[in-house]
């Protein structure tokens, strides 16, 4: 079996265009839906935040969901991550990034976190990341400033889902257009419908409607 390693935001909150705090994490669907079944299919999952910091789940993902927030507290390791900076790639067999406004703060920018995907893009390592988790994209550069994913097509969670979410009126910026911006493709489907994009080796979901379909894409190359 495969051992894959979840890179978790570890920001709070995001910190939006007039300055104001607005209270995040990682999405409880998009990490509990692949966790379970990685897991299930034989598979062993380890976590690693930026810094380490213990991740916390955007309150706005789970409401009054008790039975997935025992499950999430129940997971082994989340609640003692890695360090990012720290992780050794070769121990992995693939990657995978949930999503949450959280990557929009701190993955977005983190330089070992984006060394680690372009060491994954390179090598042909399985990436999976799903809707703002596809943030990360934006920290792996080369030497040249360029985007290591310039080129691919990517799924991403997009400007009008954003918009309609409420928040691109304050958004710092927004997903899909820098995505675009910095010469990756985006394949936007319908708001909120379950849409993966496949790209090679590279495995990206829309939104939190699209995280099992991208475990099962994960799952295919695993096998």
């Amino acid at each position: 079996m495969s051992t894959v390693l979840f890179v978790v935001t570890g920001a709070r909150t995001w910190t939006l265009s007039d300055g104001t705090a607005h209270p995040t994490g990682y999405w409880a669907e998009e990490l509990l839906a692949p966790y379970r079944l990685l897991v299930g299919a034989g598979h062993d999952v380890a976590f690693a935040t930026p810094g380490g910091v213990v991740p916390v789940v955007d309150e706005g993902s789970i409401a009054d969901d008790e039975e997935a927030r025992a499950a999430l507290a129940a997971i082994p390791g989340l609640q003692r991550p890695l360090v990012l900076a720290e992780v050794d790639p070769g121990a992995f067999d693939a990657v995978f990034y949930p999503g949450g406004h959280g990557p929009m703060e701190d993955l977005a920018r983190d330089a070992a976190s984006g060394a680690l995907i372009v060491r994954a893009l390179d090598a042909g390592t399985p990436l999976a990341l799903v809707c703002h988790g596809v943030a990360a994209l934006l920290a792996a550069k080369r030497s040249d400033g360029a985007l290591a994913a310039a080129g691919r097509t990517v799924a991403a969670f997009t400007d009008e889902e954003e918009r309609q979410g409420g928040l691109a009126p304050k958004a710092p910026w927004l997903l899909e257009s820098t995505l675009r911006d910095g010469g990756i493709a985006v394949d936007a489907a319908e708001p909120w419908a379950d849409h993966v994009v496949e790209d090679g080796a590279l495995v990206t979901g829309q939104n939190p409607q699209s995280s099992a379909s991208v475990a099962r894409a994960l799952l295919a190359r695993l096998s």
